[in-house]
């Protein structure tokens, strides 16, 4: 979509006929007084140029243009595009520019609330009664999802029949678009995640998903060293494959005391050094004790 910044009277605009967005009689109030006292808009609308008709229509901030008529303001500042679009597209970019929008942190707006000194400017700031109580309420510092470091996990669950695989990946990817990851798992795999979720659920005794989910994978960790049968066949004492071994299906363990890491890095640097193992794969150090230790005798 091509943009330009045009600048006009705020007359020439038409407003929309049909919003879904409201403002409270205060709010607005609130926002023409904030207009007439800046003498300007300080964000601005989004119009679309109707090239046929020559309208120029607001499709976001119908109540911003209409504050700066009401303030008096001559001239303001929009974001136009010229571009010819339906009205279904005219109606999501509407949709969309009211309801995709962020969540306060009231830890933050309140700090950041409370160093604005001048009582004009906090009425300026425009915080309803509301939101003034919660952050009179406010004690502990609040953790939402601005203050977390977190990771989005899609789990897509796929049937057998090709068809309907294909249909679900196309309607799953567009649910999964805000995703950090995709997985893929057959739908089978669903009702067997839901009963391990029910199970570690009901006994533990909670009853948070990200919990249980937890508990999950605590459960595998402390089962993963039997991982070891699918890559060793014990009979043969050969891999069943040519992949690589997760070390702790090998020890048991994914970490080991600092004073016995100490010794084997040593011995790990004064192997390479001699150049008994490569610097880029000092697994093999390992192979090499490993062979060592087969060859003496019992």
């Amino acid at each position: 979509m091509k943009t330009e910044i045009r600048t006009g009277d705020p007359r020439s605009l038409k407003l929309l006929d049909l919003n879904a967005r409201y403002m409270r009689h205060e709010q607005y109030q609130q926002l023409v007084a904030n207009v007439r006292r800046d003498e300007a808009l300080t964000s601005t609308p989004f119009v679309w140029h109707d090239i046929g008709s020559g309208e120029r229509i607001v499709l976001s901030g119908n109540h911003r243009t209409k504050a700066a008529i009401e303030a008096g303001i001559e001239e303001i500042t929009w974001l136009e595009t010229s571009d010819l679009l339906t009205e279904s597209q005219r109606l999501a970019i509407q949709l969309s520019h009211n309801s995709i929008a962020g969540e306060d942190d009231l830890a933050i707006l309140k700090t950041l609330y409370e160093k604005i000194e001048d009582l004009d400017l906090r009425q300026y700031a425009g915080l309803d009664d509301a939101t003034l109580e919660l952050l009179a309420d406010l004690d502990s510092p609040s953790l939402g999802e601005a203050n977390l470091s977190f990771q989005t996990l899609a789990i897509v669950f796929l049937p057998d029949d090709l068809k309907d695989a294909q249909d679900v990946i196309r309607d799953a990817l567009g649910l999964a678009s805000s995703s950090d990851a995709v997985w893929v798992a057959a739908l089978r795999q669903y009702d067997q995640t839901m009963a391990a979720l029910d199970l570690a659920s009901k006994s533990s005794d909670v009853t948070n998903v990200a919990t249980a989910f937890g508990l999950i994978l605590e459960s595998f960790k402390d089962h993963a060293a039997e991982l070891v049968d699918a890559w060793f066949d014990r009979d043969t004492g050969e891999p069943k494959h040519h992949g690589m071994a997760p070390l702790l299906t090998l020890f048991h363990t994914d970490a080991m005391p600092t004073k016995s890491a100490a010794i084997v890095e040593k011995a790990l640097q004064q192997a390479v050094a001699r150049g008994d193992v490569p610097a880029e794969h000092r697994y093999k150090a390992l192979e090499l004790w490993a062979n060592q230790y087969l060859d003496t005798p019992a």
